[in-house]
């Protein structure tokens, strides 16, 4: 029993004695190198922290975008669903007749105001909120959680004018069982009585009665939403088709599955490119890792060297460095866990699951830890590591033993990376890959080619390093002098000092030329489109907001007005699974060209044209609509025909919008109510004068009003809040790369103590060696800095030209910021020189008789 003990424990025991005698020389290096431990597991902590958070907020956001349409679909197999107008109440029996169908619960789905002051680009109260106006009885088939833990709830829906809210809606608004709620209906007000919350309804949401849904917000005889339960046994696709060909134009039937696709489909887009700016600060840790293991494994050569002496073998020796790397990932990728979950509770509780983008608003998303993406980003972290330290680790092995002993081998590393070859290998693949499109929306080519061109032009710094040194001549000051002697000589070492600063610096040029573009290109758009003195809207008050014919015509009867232009706008559902499309009717007095920010020259119409249309970049570039096309779209229930005459830049709505005139959509549809419009002003009449006679005007309470200039301010507000966590990521990977610099440096001055003891030994004081190290840290940080600003401004190129236009289909104007990025430079370079400096007090403590010593 005891051999048999003996045999089975033996294995185990061999094991733990290896573990234990690798684990040992890996705690002596870190704790003699604890500061660079620690700056290198710092940055795999931020990046995984980072990129956790991100997947953390989508997660949790996405969770409850679904939970909410579940929430709202109950059991239903498939919605039928039409646009802002609806379409006629006449086709819900037709669909109750159906065999097949088991129950069909009938709908009106409604975006609506919450009432409240109006002000000046303020907004005309509390926000919106999504209503829906049911069938009570039939609803309780459907949705039978909303109603299961209390049954009076459907009683309650049954008196009229009450309204049902779900706990968000009811938090947000401050609200309680038997308050009054005030929602905008046309240019009035409605008020409701809240009857009590439904725990089961998610988002910022309200049930009431189907009857007065209709009454009260002027939609009687006109539904949107139908929701539909099989019977047993029903075929679905060949429901599917059924219900399809009884489907008035603009309305189309869908699974809940698709509709949780499309709300899904409406911030992917964003979603990704904050995942993969996220993912920046894990990549520059990676090089920062490189640098500080390239380094570090340059000092230790003899005592590697020494090693494999005593009998250590090449594998050996690899699995020692690995293992030392991977602690650091772990390490880091623990705390970056930790920190990554914290960081996603306070965004999430700060700017909501959109991080203040606007694309998820009116809820609450919970963060729940998710164990198996956890265990994910960990191996990412811990991945990341050993493929930063695996170049240091084979080069520890090559080196011949009896070599590595030697003093002077420090360089043979950095020798084999001088190759241009494979930097411009990569840099040509990238550039080839940026002609390909995207991948279902996303630009994946567009991130590989980023990476390909980042690390290519890495690749080429120690070559492009020996160029630009050989320029700089031998100046009389001798500290300039050998500092330059010293970059001329090791070239490939100032490549990894500097590998992860170029990454993190020319991908934070590539963000701000691309951030920096975005809001020149906004602010020269927003000139283009606000020509009027003054604005009134109401369109961002959901689809219940509107302004009568009457008003329209008291404004235009205003002696303080010259000239107005109205418009209405309206959704319309291109594809089912795509993201709705905005049109916009509005009056064309002057032709296109004057109203438009046209992209080109506007088609010239030919007799027998159907009314003209004007497409943006998005709806051009998703649905192919190109200038000269006809194109048949959904206009008061029915399809009408249209020649695309232009095309036009629009920021103001990611996922498209038509242009037509609105003497066409009154023509169409009879329906001459208006949304916003712009005024010229009398010469001499003030903004203060012009709202103080609108809001006179009855209706004239409802809509926000302000003049271009205010509007403009506001605009690029938002576009700042938007960016902000943009802005914050940027920000991170400049943090990692400054760690990375300074660690590079402080290990490279500290190494060459030696260097300094022979320096002292002939001569020179500490202030000169002071003076050397600075200029030797300035003249690489600048060197890194020209090298990020030039592979930076290719990479910003390509998130404008390339990542941006396939992930929002729009485009922009590049406008470097010029101010910024030099300021940011200077910065960069003083720190190198203040870095190399100190580290350079603390290195030459050594004595010059110990130096030439230990030199011999």
């Amino acid at each position: 029993m005891t051999a048999l003990l003996r045999a089975l424990l033996s294995p185990v025991a061999s094991m733990i004695h290896s573990i234990v005698a690798l684990l040992l020389p890996i705690r002596a290096r870190l704790a003699h190198q604890r500061g660079r431990s620690v700056l290198s597991a710092a940055g795999i902590a931020l990046g995984v922290a980072l990129g956790f958070a991100v997947h953390l907020i989508n997660g949790a956001a996405l969770n409850e975008f679904s939970l909410a349409v579940r929430s709202m679909a109950g059991d239903a197999d498939l919605e039928v669903r039409g646009g802002r107008g609806g379409f006629a109440e006449s086709l819900y029996p037709e669909l109750t007749r159906l065999p097949g169908i088991a129950v069909a619960s009938p709908m009106l789905d409604l975006e609506v105001a919450v009432a409240g002051s109006a002000g000046r680009t303020q907004g005309a109260g509390k926000g919106t909120l999504r209503l829906l106006g049911i069938d009570a009885l039939r609803a309780a088939q459907v949705q039978p959680a909303l109603f299961a833990d209390e049954p009076q709830r459907l009683f309650d829906l049954l008196r009229p004018d009450t309204v049902l809210l779900s706990p968000a809606a009811a938090s947000a608004l401050r609200v309680a069982k038997g308050d009054r709620l005030s929602l905008v209906a046309g240019s009035a007000s409605v008020d409701l009585e809240v009857a009590g919350v439904v725990p089961g309804l998610r988002g910022s949401a309200a049930l009431t009665d189907i009857a007065t849904a209709q009454w009260r917000f002027g939609r009687l005889g006109t539904l949107n939403r139908i929701d539909l339960r099989f019977a047993p046994g029903a075929n679905a696709a060949l429901m599917r088709e059924r219900i399809a060909a009884l489907l008035p134009a603009g309305a189309h039937v869908a699974e809940v599955e698709q509709l949780e696709e499309q709300g899904a489909n409406l911030s992917r887009a964003y979603r990704v490119n904050l995942n993969v700016l996220a993912m920046v600060a894990l990549f520059t840790g990676g090089f920062l890792v490189f640098s500080a293991q390239a380094l570090e494994v340059t000092r230790r050569r003899g005592e590697h060297g020494l090693l494999r002496v005593m009998g250590l073998t090449r594998r050996g020796l690899v699995r020692l460095v690995l293992a030392e790397v991977a602690l650091i990932g772990a390490l880091g990728s623990a705390a970056g866990l930790a920190l990554g979950y914290a960081l996603a509770r306070i965004a999430v509780k700060a700017g909501g699951g959109d991080l203040g983008a606007g694309l998820f608003r009116g809820m609450n998303p919970e963060i729940v830890f998710p164990p198996v993406a956890a265990l994910g980003f960990f191996a990412a972290g811990v991945l990341i590591a050993l493929v930063a330290g695996w170049l240091p680790a084979q080069d520890a092995a090559r080196a011949a033993p009896a070599r590595s002993l030697k003093s002077g081998d420090d360089q043979q590393m950095f020798e084999r990376l001088v190759s241009v070859w494979p930097g411009l290998i990569m840099i040509a693949a990238g550039a080839g890959l940026t002609q390909a499109g995207p991948v279902e929306g996303i630009p994946v080519f567009g991130y590989a080619a980023i990476a390909l061109i980042l690390i290519g032009g890495i690749l080429l710094m120690p070559r492009a390093a020996t160029a630009f040194l050989a320029l700089a001549g031998l100046p009389r000051a001798v500290p300039l002098s050998l500092a330059l002697a010293q970059l001329r000589g090791a070239p490939g070492q100032a490549m990894v000092s500097l590998s992860s600063i170029v990454a993190s610096f020319a991908l934070m040029v590539a963000m701000a030329i691309m951030v920096a573009s975005f809001r020149e290109s906004v602010d020269d758009w927003l000139n283009a489109v606000l020509p009027a003195d003054f604005y009134l809207r109401t369109s961002h008050l959901g689809d219940t907001a509107f302004l009568d014919p009457g008003f329209e015509a008291g404004v235009r009867g205003l002696q303080e007005v010259a000239r107005a232009e109205f418009l209405r706008t309206d959704r319309l559902t291109l594809d089912p699974v795509k993201p709705t499309v905005s049109l916009i009717a509005r009056d064309l007095p002057g032709g296109a060209d004057k109203s438009l920010p046209l992209l080109g020259a506007a088609r010239t119409r030919a007799a027998g044209d159907p009314p003209a249309a004007w497409v943006s970049e998005a709806v051009a570039e998703v649905y192919g609509y190109r200038i000269g096309t006809r194109i048949r779209i959904p206009v008061g229930g029915r399809l009408m025909d249209f020649i695309v005459e232009g095309e036009w830049r629009d920021y103001a709505r990611q996922h498209g919008a038509i242009v037509i005139d609105r003497a066409d959509f009154v023509r169409l549809t009879g329906d001459r109510r208006v949304n916003d419009a712009a005024l010229w002003l009398k010469p001499g009449v003030s903004e203060a004068r012009i709202e103080s006679a609108l809001r006179a005007l009855p209706g004239g309470a409802l809509p926000d009003m302000a003049g271009p200039g205010e509007i403009r301010k506001v605009s690029l507000q938002v576009f700042d809040r938007s960016f902000a966590v943009t802005y914050a990521l940027e920000a991170v990977a400049v943090l990692v790369g400054l760690f990375g610099l300074s660690s590079s440096l402080g290990a490279i001055v500290l190494a060459r103590k030696r260097e300094f003891g022979m320096l002292r030994h002939l001569g020179m004081q500490r202030s000169q060696i002071g003076a050397m190290l600075a200029f030797e840290g300035g003249l690489l940080a600048s060197f890194g800095a020209a090298a990020g600003l030039v592979v930076g401004g290719v990479i910003g190129f390509i998130l404008i030209r390339v990542v941006n236009r396939q992930s929002f289909n729009w485009g922009m104007e590049v406008h470097p910021p010029y101010a910024f990025l030099a300021a940011l430079t200077l910065v960069m370079v003083a720190l190198a020189a203040l870095t190399a400096f100190w580290s350079g007090r603390e290195a030459m403590g050594m004595g010059p008789v110990r130096a030439v010593k230990e030199d011999w």
